[in-house]
This record gives C-alpha cells, sequence and structure tokens, in this order.
C-alpha cells in the first residue's frame, strides 16, 4: 500500500514511503549521490513495511531530489544506511528535515524500542560529519576498512541516543 507523499512544514518540501513504484527513482538517485553500487537485497530491504518510516524520498516542489534510507538492528537499533540530497538542492534544509523525521519517527516507535540512531561517514567527509554533530550525533569510534572500494578507507561512527524529548517536534515555533 502506498502512502501519498506527506507534506513537512514547507509547502515545497514532501516525503513519501519507498514502495516498487519508485524503487527506479531511488536507484537512479543514488547512482548519482553515492559512489558505490547498492545490492538488490538493499533494494528489497528499504521497501519493507517495517522501514515504511524510516525510508524516505524526499521531494522539492515535486521533483525527486534525495533520500534516506535505514534498518533496524538488533532490536534496538537504527542504522542509517544512506542519506543524500541532489547538489543543487542542498542548503534548502532538505537533509534537516527528513533527519527530524527519523528521528521523531524512532522515538515513536514502541515495537521495538528504539534506543540509537547510528551511521558511518567517511573520514574525509568533515561536512557531514558536521551536519550530523548538528543534530545531536556525537563520534562514538573509528571502524578501520569500513570502506572496500574507496577511499580512505576509515569511517567515523557517528551516533544519536534517542530520549522521549526526541518525540517532540524539534523545531520550536518563533514567539
Amino acid at each position: 500500500m502506498s502512502n501519498p507523499p506527506a507534506s513537512s512544514s514547507s509547502s515545497r518540501v514532501t516525503f513519501a514511503s519507498l514502495t516498487y513504484r519508485n524503487l527506479g527513482t531511488v536507484k537512479k538517485l543514488n547512482s548519482v549521490l553515492f559512489p558505490i553500487k547498492y545490492s538488490d537485497k538493499f533494494y528489497q530491504d528499504i521497501i519493507a513495511p517495517e522501514v515504511e518510516d524510516f525510508c524516505q524520498l524526499i521531494y522539492y516542489n515535486d521533483v525527486p531530489v534525495g533520500n534516506i534510507c535505514c534498518r533496524l538492528e538488533n532490536n534496538k537499533d537504527l542504522y542509517l544506511m544512506t542519506m543524500g540530497v541532489l547538489a543543487p538542492y542542498r542548503s534548502k534544509q532538505l537533509g534537516s528535515q527528513a533527519l527530524k523525521r527519523v528521528i521523531k519517527a524512532a522515538a515513536s516507535h514502541s515495537k521495538p524500542k528504539i534506543r540509537r540512531i547510528y551511521l558511518h561517514v567517511q573520514v574525509s567527509n568533515t561536512d557531514a560529519k558536521r551536519f550530523y554533530e548538528r543534530h545531536g550525533f556525537k563520534e562514538a569510534g573509528i571502524k578501520e576498512d569500513y570502506y572496500k572500494k574507496i577511499m580512505p578507507r576509515d569511517a567515523w561512527i557517528l551516533e544519536r541516543i534517542i530520549d522521549s524529548e526526541d518525540k517532540q517536534d524539534q523545531e520550536k515555533p518563533e514567539l
């Protein structure tokens, strides 16, 4: 069952769950956004019903411009596998909005209760590391030789512990 795109606080940005019908769009975006090719299993996993709230297409003025994809691990962790926005659409808060949606969904998830969100960032990608740190992620370590086909091979492990405050909208209304 496909859900219509969900509107965000900005009328120009919408999100949609991943389905068989839009999987080709995700594949095309990923081929442009990321330096590695993802397996067929990756694409089957991201359309599973249990990750519907954690795998989303990002639309800007009805044009698909990015996506965020996570998987549940160990019945307590959410692993952020990929998040990317096409270069012309960066600095429009699209990644921030997508990440905030996933954090809120993780905090509201009860079966299983999600304890943390974590991800890997290539050690040369300081911009991405700073982005996640601005959203409450902290460096938890370095995984050596994480990447097999790209250099540098090492990755930071970044994590954010989920707490009850994450259930509320993270953007406070201006008074």
